[in-house]
């Protein structure tokens, strides 16, 4: 079962719900630190569609020659979760800049304002080489429109 869309815009960015597997825990039956950012990735893709961009075309676009690397990410674990629970993630635009775009996400327990967990993560467009470019004019223009 994937997440379920809840909404978006840009200004309060995309929610999605999370059901915590079994896979996504550790031997002590919380939340094992790598699934948040499997987690983070997902409300990324899922931000990106709901701007409308694919993200198997925005991600790694060989046709125009660009990709979004994450480059940097980072979580802080503030409560435990356990298999089973259910959670809603924000993620949220938080920059954009020349060649590069910030996220921001929080992870509530679902029907309640309950932070369990916040992070962020910065993607750099790059091109065939691998070095820094600009990001997409299609890719700019979708990310910070008002009403997707």
């Amino acid at each position: 079962m994937g997440p379920r869309m809840q909404g978006h815009s840009p200004q309060t960015g995309t929610d999605l719900t999370i059901t915590v597997r079994f896979g996504d825990t550790d031997p002590y039956g919380v939340v094992y630190f790598a699934s948040y950012f499997r987690y983070c990735h997902r409300g990324i893709e899922e931000f990106l569609s709901h701007c409308g961009l694919p993200p198997h075309e925005v991600l790694k676009n060989q046709t125009e020659g660009f990709g979004l690397p994450i480059v940097s990410a980072a979580c802080d674990f503030l409560k435990p979760v356990r298999y089973g629970e259910k959670l809603r993630l924000n993620v949220s635009l938080s920059r954009l800049g020349e060649k590069s775009l910030g996220f921001d996400f929080r992870f509530y327990r679902l029907g309640g304002q309950d932070l369990v967990a916040r992070g962020n993560a910065t993607m750099v467009a790059i091109g065939p080489d691998w070095r820094p470019r600009s990001i997409p004019e299609q890719v700019r223009m979708a990310v910070s429109k008002k009403d997707p």
